[in-house]
C-alpha cells in the first residue's frame, strides 16, 4: 500500500504561512519547495506559476515566461512538474505526463477550455463555471466548477472528485456511467478498460494529492477551496491507497 510521505505533508502545510524551515535532502527539498512559498495570484498575461525539470509546450522547452493557450500541448519529463493557468482553469501537472488542450477565446478576451485530453500521467485541476470534458484512454469526465485529480494509464484511470460534481463514463462501455457529488474527496473511482459490461467504474481509495495543493492552484487564480484548509472533517489521507 502506498502512503503519503509525512515529511512532504509537513512541508506543504507551510503554504498558507509561507514557511520552509525543515532541512531534507537536496532532491526532496527541491521537489517540495514549490508548495512552501506564499502563493499569490498570477499577474495578467502570465501562464506558468512554477516549473521544475523538463517541461515542454508544443514541443519547445518551457520557461517561466512561456505562454500556454487553450489549444496547446504540454508534456513533462521524469522528476518534472509544472503549475499553470489557462483562463479560469488552474492545473498542476506531475512528472511523465502528456496532455492536449482544446478551447478558444470568449467575448472580452478571456480563454476557455472545452476539452482536455490526458494521454498519460497525473493532473490536479480546478475550474469555475466552465463546462469541460476531461478525456483519458478509458474515461470521459464532465466537469463544471470542480476540483479533480486524475491519473491516466493505458487501461486504467483514477479519478478523485475533490469537490463539486463530475459525470463519469467508461469510453468502451456505455453501460458504465456515474454521477459523483463530492464535498471533500468523497468517492474516488477507477475507470477500467476491460471489465464486465456495466462494471467498468469501481470504488477506489484516496491517493497522491493534498488539500494544500488544491489551495495553491486555486489561489493563483484568485480563488480559494470551498472548504477550510486544513480540513476539519474526516481525513481522506487515512484511507487506503486505492490499488487494484
Amino acid at each position: 500500500m502506498e502512503t503519503e510521505d509525512p515529511r512532504r505533508r509537513i512541508l506543504i502545510n507551510g503554504l498558507s504561512a509561507g514557511l520552509f524551515s525543515m532541512v531534507l535532502g537536496s532532491r526532496e527539498s527541491r521537489a517540495d519547495a514549490v508548495y512552501s512559498e506564499q502563493a499569490a495570484q498570477l499577474p495578467p498575461g502570465q501562464s506558468i506559476y512554477r516549473l521544475r525539470g523538463e517541461v515542454f509546450v508544443n514541443g519547445q522547452e518551457a520557461k517561466l515566461d512561456t505562454h500556454i493557450g487553450p489549444n496547446d500541448h504540454v508534456r513533462t519529463g521524469k522528476d518534472s512538474e509544472v503549475i499553470f493557468v489557462v483562463g479560469g482553469h488552474s492545473m498542476l501537472v506531475r512528472d511523465n505526463s502528456e496532455l492536449s488542450l482544446k478551447g478558444g477565446e470568449q467575448d472580452g478576451g478571456s480563454f476557455f477550455i472545452s476539452a482536455l485530453r490526458l494521454l498519460t500521467g497525473k493532473i490536479l485541476a480546478v475550474s469555475r463555471n466552465q463546462r469541460t470534458r476531461y478525456i483519458t484512454s478509458t474515461a470521459t469526465i464532465g466537469i463544471r466548477g470542480t476540483g479533480v485529480y486524475i491519473e491516466a494509464e493505458p487501461d486504467l484511470t483514477y479519478l478523485c472528485t475533490c469537490y463539486g460534481k463530475t459525470w463519469v463514463g467508461a469510453r468502451n462501455d456505455p453501460h458504465s456511467r456515474d454521477l459523483v457529488a463530492s464535498v471533500h474527496h468523497d468517492r474516488p473511482l477507477f475507470i477500467t478498460a476491460h471489465g464486465k459490461t456495466g462494471k467498468n467504474i469501481r470504488r477506489a481509495g484516496f491517493r497522491h494529492h493534498t488539500d494544500e495543493e488544491l489551495l495553491l492552484i486555486e489561489t493563483i487564480v484568485g480563488r480559494t477551496t470551498p472548504f477550510k484548509v486544513p480540513y476539519e472533517g474526516a481525513n481522506p489521507y487515512l484511507s487506503s491507497s486505492g490499488n487494484l
